[in-house]
Formats: structure tokens, sequence, C-alpha cells
């Protein structure tokens, strides 16, 4: 029993570490000075010209008209600005749990939304365009022609409502614009609804607009504000008001739509691409690294202490033990990541940043895997040691710490490098709560190259070499350890 409370007090410094520990990085702007004011913007930075990411200066920014009025808005508050990336469908849950103080994403007020969450007055206008491969340009004169057809639609937003009215559509949905481009473009889908703004910036030899125009009139803009919180609102009004009596807003779209004109070589090879955008990967790889690594540390902290729950003679331990191993490995871990993220947060008001909830759901998770990792070393190694340990007046504790404990871990070993090499390549889950790690570096500079393959196929080739190196590694240590038992 000493041995499961010394573990468990370990397990317990691990969560006053992750509570304790500065705001780690997400895909924010800026992180400021201690003490000031902050305004918290999250916004899909995917969506150009309202806001997307652009290399400034040698520098990953996210840019746009959107972004530029959210700095008005701020700079009225005499607050700093901080920027949260994210999916356009986990905005509205963000805002909710008090992650974010505002939306803006070209989010369209519609009634639904306002049951979820407040809305400021409108700022801006755009209608409704459909993207086609321009070899279909005349396929589709009339939004009835697009009955039945395959349609490909941001998910969450207003043209996936529009893509729902046309009869017998198949939509998909996805997160990201530049997804749902590469889509048409791979011929999963035969059209997408889109802003015109936004199709301005995919348009090209490739892609084009079809002469259909949804029957929809002209689709506003507003800003999100977490219900209740009426100050913020009025601040928000007051900005917009001060914008559009200075013509401002129409200023700012021009320079956005100037900025999102400016494109990158789309005929980059792929090493052009990595070596342009090293910097990118360089700083995916670190994070993925410590997501890993701490995730492993401490799911084998979380994994011994199951493991012992499961092998021990009290029978509420037991239960306690084989729950956790049921519950964690019957449900995937994206949905455990959600829960972590947002649940805790709208429930219990637990805001953890995307590091934290990232390293809590992979040690989480790794740890019910260990745990039948470690039970199986452990029932592997022959009772009559422990016995015979016992016998010499050794404590149930000490003979499983000196004992038991040293032979199941070098028999489990290759097990437990296994489970490091899975929890490497399952970190890119922690991307889609904007956690900075390769993933979601190779989206990022999937949307500023306005490539869909070379950016993934670079992040395919680090995550391979990442994983090959560990494991040559575990294999190099399994061997000194063979060779010491020869000895």
């Amino acid at each position: 029993m000493k041995l499961i409370s010394r573990y468990t007090m370990m397990l317990l410094a691990f969560v006053i570490l992750l509570t304790m520990v500065a705001p780690a990085a997400s895909a924010t702007g800026t992180t400021g000075n201690s003490g000031s004011k902050k305004l918290v913007l999250g916004t899909s930075a995917d969506f150009a010209p309202y806001e997307f990411h652009k290399v400034i200066d040698g520098k990953d920014q996210i840019v746009g008209f959107d972004i530029s009025i959210a700095k008005e808005i701020a700079a009225d508050l005499g607050a700093e600005l901080v920027i949260e990336d994210m999916g356009f469908d986990g905005l509205l849950p963000a805002l909710q749990s008090g992650r974010v103080d505002m939306v803006i994403s070209g989010m369209t007020p519609t009634d639904e939304r306002k049951k979820s969450i407040d809305f400021s007055d409108t700022y801006y206008k755009s209608k409704q365009v459909i993207m086609i491969r321009n070899e279909d340009k005349d396929k589709y004169p009339t939004m009835a022609d697009l009955e039945n057809e395959k349609i490909g639609v941001q998910k969450g937003s207003i043209q996936e409502t529009i893509g729902q009215g046309i009869p017998g559509a198949k939509l998909t949905a996805l997160d990201k614009i530049s997804d749902i481009v590469l889509q048409l473009q791979t011929n999963r889908v035969n059209a997408a609804i889109v802003e015109d703004t936004v199709a301005a910036g995919y348009l090209d030899d490739v892609i084009g607009l079809a002469p259909a125009i949804p029957d929809e009139e002209q689709v506003e803009a507003a800003i999100g504000i977490r219900k209740g919180n009426t100050e913020l609102l009025n601040a928000v009004n007051g900005t917009l008001e001060r914008l559009k009596s200075e013509n401002k807003i129409d200023q700012l779209v021009t320079e956005a739509s100037q900025l999102m004109a400016d494109k990158v070589n789309k005929s980059q090879n792929i090493f052009e691409v990595f070596w342009q955008y090293k910097s990118f990967y360089a700083t995916g790889v670190g994070y993925t690294l410590l997501l890993s690594a701490l995730g492993v540390i401490f799911g084998v902290i979380i994994g011994l202490i199951i493991c012992l729950f499961r092998l021990h003679d009290v029978s509420i331990l037991r239960w306690i033990g084989t729950a956790y191993v049921e519950v964690i490995r019957g449900t995937p871990m994206l949905v455990q990541l959600m829960i972590i993220y947002y649940g805790l947060a709208l429930t219990l008001g637990i805001n953890f940043t995307p590091l934290q909830a990232g390293i809590i759901t992979l040690s989480i998770n790794s740890g019910a895997y260990l745990a039948e990792i470690f039970r199986a070393g452990i029932q592997g190694v022959d009772r009559g040691q422990l016995e015979a340990a016992r016998s010499l007046g050794m404590g149930r504790g000490a003979a499983m710490r000196f004992i038991v404990l040293p032979q199941a871990f070098k028999a489990v070993l290759p097990a437990i490098g296994n489970e490091f090499v899975t929890i490497i390549k399952e970190s890119s889950i922690i991307s889609v709560i904007g956690m900075v790690d390769i993933m979601y570096q190779a989206s990022v500079v999937k949307n500023i190259t306005y490539q869909g393959m070379n950016p993934f196929l670079i992040a395919a080739a680090i995550y391979f070499v990442l994983t090959f190196i560990l494991s040559k590694l575990l294999g190099r240590l399994e061997r000194k350890l063979s060779a010491s038992d020869r000895r």
C-alpha cells in the first residue's frame, strides 16, 4: 500500500505542475507582459482575406481585415490582442467556456447561434459563390444543376446551411477552407460553397467559379461575444461605429485583399518548401517531442498505479483499475481531448492551455495501455521470487520495488518503446485545439503555400525520422540490457 501511496503522490505532483505552469504554446500571436490587460481573440485563420497566415519579415503572422478590426478594438480598450487560432467548429465552445473573449472569423449572426452567444453590429456583407473545377464551368449554370452533387462546405458555417437546402446534395463538411479546396482539386467533391471574397484567393488555372449563384441574400458578418458580457459588447460596437464613420473597414478589406493576392509560388518543389519553412517544422518538432515525452513519463506513473490497483487484494482498487482501463481504451483519444479541453471548462470552469490539455490527454490515454503492459510484465515474473523476498523479511512494497518491478520493466521495455512511438504519432490529434505541433505547422504551411500535398509529405518524413531514431535507440538499450543478463 505504501508503494501505491508513493505513486499517488507523484501523480498529484503532476496535476499540480500542470495547473501551475504558465500558459504554454498554442497558436497564439503574442504573449505580452505579465499583468497587462489582454483581449483574447478566437479565429480560424484559413479564411482569407478575413484572417489567414502570412510570412512577413520571415515570421509567420495571422493577418486579414478581421485581425485589423480586432487590433482596433484592442487599441480602444487599451488591451493587448492575443490571437488563438483553431478550427471554425471549435470557436463557439471556446467562447462559451471563456477561453477567448470574442470571436472574429467572418461569422454570420444566425438565429441558432444567437441562442448560444451574443453578436455585435454587423461590419461586412458578402455574397456566396460556387467554386468548381474550370473544366466543369459550363456544367452548373443554375443552382438546380447542383442537385444530387457532391459539395464541399465549411463545418458549422452558413454555407453548410445553404448546402443542406440543395435537394439530394451530398455534403462534405470540413473545418478548413483549404481542405475543402483540396477536396475539389482531387475530385472528391464537384463544387464548393464559399464567400466571394474568400474564393478570390483560390482562383487559378484549375479552380474557377460556376455561373450558378445561391439564392441567399448578401450574408453579414458580426463579432461573437460571450452572453452577458455587455461591457465588451458595447465597446466592440463603439469601435465598429467609429470604423464605419471613418470608412476604414473598406480600406482594411482592400489592404487584406492585396496582401492575399501576393501569393507564394505554387510551383515550389518539396525541398524548396521544406527549406523555406524549416523554422515552422522545427518549432513543431520541439512541441511534439515535449508532448510525447511528458505523455509517456506521466503515462508510466499512471499506468504503474493502475496496474498495482488491478493486482491489489482490495476489490474496490481492482474495480477502479479495471474501470479506468476499460473506459480509456474504449473511447477515442479525440473525444477525451474534447472533454478535457472544452468539457471541463464548460462544466467546472477548469481552463487548461492547449499544452496542458495535450499532456493530460496523452498521459491518461497512454496510462491505460501501459497499465496492461506492466500487468503482463509483473505477472510474467515468477511468483516464487516475491514469496522468497517476503520470507527474507522484505515487505510487499519493497519486494515489488526491488525484485519484481525491475525484472518486469526490463521484460516490457520493447512494449514501452512501442507506446512511445505510438504517442509521437498520435500527438498529431492535439493540433485540433491549436497546439503548434508538427501537424499544426504543416497545416499552416499548406495555407500559406496553397499546396495540398508537399507540406504533409514533409510532416510524414519528419514523423518517420523521429520514430526511426527512437526505435534504433530503444533497440540499443534492449541489446545492452540483454548483454548484462548474459554476464
